[in-house]
């Protein structure tokens, strides 16, 4: 499966919500293919490089997205929300001749809900308070604290992680492994303090 790849430092698992600021013609022009194709796009972690200029070179999953929400600002900027729908392993990618990234992509299984254990109830309370901080930029209104799947895939999302770290959370297939190993971040946090962005 042939798809445009977007390149972020932040990521967006399925189920996520990620608002996106429209402004280099290669972005413009993919997102107007997809409202032409009725398609969606690749958002993934940038390895080397940056968003913006030359194509980065990513990391190698990430979640392919459809785009559920757009407005245009009074200066002409795009303003989209994408929506994660699927986990998504990449093949190859190539670059055009806009520097607009593809990738041959493989589709991951969704991953199964599964009851979030006594263990991680902490979890569950500094997401309510990560919820409550970023209201009005984001917003769930049917949060699902619950949920290991669910809470796991928002800290992934709304953590100031580093990018290896958020990409190896990404990558696991189990949401209990992903809460445990989320677990020894906030242990490490308590421990050493907060960096700028965790690692």
């Amino acid at each position: 499966m042939q798809i445009p790849l977007f390149p972020l430092s932040s990521a967006v698992m399925p189920g996520g919500l990620m608002p996106l600021r429209i402004f280099e013609r290669r972005y413009i022009d993919m997102i107007r293919g997809c409202f032409r194709e009725e398609s969606g796009f690749g958002i993934c972690l940038v390895k080397e490089g940056a968003e913006v200029g030359a194509a980065a070179t990513t990391y190698p999953y990430g979640t392919l997205t459809n785009i559920v929400d757009w407005d245009q600002d009074d200066s002409g900027l795009l303003l989209i929300v994408a929506q994660g729908q699927q986990k998504f392993r990449i093949i190859d990618t190539h670059v055009d001749d806009s520097e607009l990234l593809h990738g041959n992509i493989e589709l991951l299984p969704a991953e199964t809900s599964q009851p979030v254990p006594d263990e991680y109830g902490f979890l569950r309370e500094a997401m309510q308070q990560i919820l409550e901080q970023v209201e009005g930029n984001i917003d769930y209104p049917d949060p699902q604290l619950d949920d290991a799947l669910w809470l796991g895939s928002r800290f992934v999302e709304l953590l100031p992680l580093s990018a290896e770290l958020r990409h190896e959370l990404l990558s696991l297939d189990q949401p209990l492994e992903r809460l445990a190993a989320l677990a020894d971040v906030f242990t490490a946090i308590a421990r050493h303090g907060n960096d700028d962005k965790l690692t």
